[in-house]
């Protein structure tokens, strides 16, 4: 039988990879094509992406504390753990630095939307940064979805 621990990181790993793929793949696109109002549908797309980061850094962080506890150094020689790292980086970089980008793109457009500002491609272009990243993170903890056995 697992322990609390074991329990607590498949649930993290479950609650973070799931949460990427339905905010990101299922509740994101449904905002843009039911509401109108694309502005407001990127802001609730916005606040959904913003609580799957903090989801991924809490999981991630302790997925890789989890890992080294119960493996030690050894787990450094671990795809599961470098998948984790990799992961945990990518979301640490894009909601502490793409995402801020982002926003001060959405704040120099004010009042008109950015979309519709002198500031469209660069927002755009970093929307594609962000899209692939994102993207990856959801793949890589696909990956760790499938291959996990408890270990």
């Amino acid at each position: 039988m697992k322990n609390f621990a074991d329990s607590l990181a498949a649930v993290l790993l479950v609650a973070w990879v799931g949460g990427l793929w339905a905010i990101g793949y299922i509740a994101a696109p449904t905002l843009f094509a039911e509401l109108s109002d694309r502005q407001l549908a990127g802001n609730l797309a916005g606040e959904l992406f913003k609580w799957i980061a903090w989801v991924g850094i809490v999981a991630g962080s302790y997925l890789l504390v989890h890992r080294l506890g119960k493996h030690g150094f050894p787990a450094l020689k671990q795809g599961h753990f470098w998948i984790v790292l990799v992961m945990l980086l990518l979301v640490l970089g894009q909601h502490f630095g793409i995402q801020p980008v982002m926003q001060a793109l959405k704040d120099q457009a004010m009042p008109q939307a950015v979309m519709e500002s002198a500031f469209r491609s660069r927002f755009a272009a970093w929307h594609g940064v962000s899209s692939i990243v994102y993207l990856i993170v959801s793949l890589l903890g696909l990956l760790l979805v499938w291959r996990h056995r408890g270990n």
